[in-house]
């Protein structure tokens, strides 16, 4: 009988080995020693952040693909207080950059420093707590709009809600829904449109309070009306903090304080809308490029 029933469970072996691989490998995962720990408490906490952010010749690739060089020795600033923008074309490392602020990848080369000390020396929550992100495609939860808001910083209370609304002119908009703040927002924020969506996670990037405010094509999914209204929610938050703004639309950046154009993982060009545009760089060119056939100016992207 026990040979009879041995030779029965023979057929699972296949099973059990193929279990012991699946699980070896989320083990692996499980133990995996991460080289950026979100979770350390190591590192230093500056007592007073003006928000001076410099980039020192910064060679970076993507670890899935290191025979693709990102930045090609970038070494550029980003002044405390005022607006830079960045414009390129596609894979010149505009992201890559905001990517590096956030700590989520480290320099091959080079270093990122606030206020010159080397962010990888800050304690990473702490530098974390100190940056505010919208991005082109945000990420709402399947709760109510007052969850989504203080997903941004937990334990607020109702009136700084509210303050956070009314800057990212979300106010008005929410109090117009039958349940105002506690309406539910959908899985991914279906039930919202593309610009309620925006100006949410406006909201929730303002709720920290942040001295640094990164925008990464914070507009370019949304119809013109939807982007006037955000970008005037934007044009009111990023006043007396450091905003790096990435845009397709000139009409989003041509206030910024400094555009900076890249290309080809460098920052080739920095000053003013009408400095590049007479200087007939990178920046004059993929005006030039997209303006073809537009009549009006508001509508130019770069």
């Amino acid at each position: 009988m026990a040979a009879m029933n041995l030779g029965q469970a023979s057929p699972c072996l296949e099973a059990f080995a193929s279990g012991r691989a699946a699980a070896k490998t989320i083990f692996d995962t499980i133990d995996r020693e991460p080289e950026i720990n979100c979770f350390s408490e190591e590192g230093d906490k500056l007592d007073v952040v003006k928000g001076d952010i410099e980039f020192h010749n910064v060679t970076f690739f993507y670890p899935s693909r290191p025979e693709v060089m990102i930045l090609n020795d970038l070494s550029m600033q980003v002044k405390a207080g005022e607006t830079t923008a960045f414009v390129g074309p596609s894979g010149s490392g505009k992201s890559t950059t905001i990517q590096l602020i956030q700590r989520f990848y480290d320099p091959e080369e080079g270093m990122v420093t606030l206020d010159g000390r080397d962010i990888r020396t800050l304690n990473i929550q702490w530098l974390r707590s100190l940056i505010g992100i919208v991005e082109q495609e945000p990420v709402l939860f399947a709760t109510t709009i007052a969850e989504n808001i203080r997903f941004g910083r937990p334990g607020v209370t109702m009136e700084d809600l509210i303050q956070a609304t009314k800057d990212a002119n979300a106010y008005n908009f929410i109090m117009d829904l039958p349940q105002k703040f506690d309406t539910l927002v959908g899985e991914g924020g279906g039930q919202m449109s593309g610009g309620q969506k925006q100006r949410i996670a406006i909201a929730r990037a303002l709720i920290r309070n942040p001295r640094i405010l990164l925008l990464d094509m914070a507009t370019s999914a949304l119809d013109n009306e939807s982007e006037a209204v955000v970008q005037e929610a934007l044009d009111k938050v990023r006043m007396g903090r450091t905003t790096i703004s990435i845009a397709h639309r000139l009409s989003t950046i041509r206030n910024a304080d400094v555009i900076i154009g890249f290309e080809h993982g460098q920052a080739v060009e920095k000053g003013t809308h009408s400095e590049l545009i007479e200087r007939q760089g990178v920046y004059f060119t993929l005006v030039t490029l997209q303006n073809q056939g537009t009549s009006s100016e508001g509508m130019i992207y770069v």
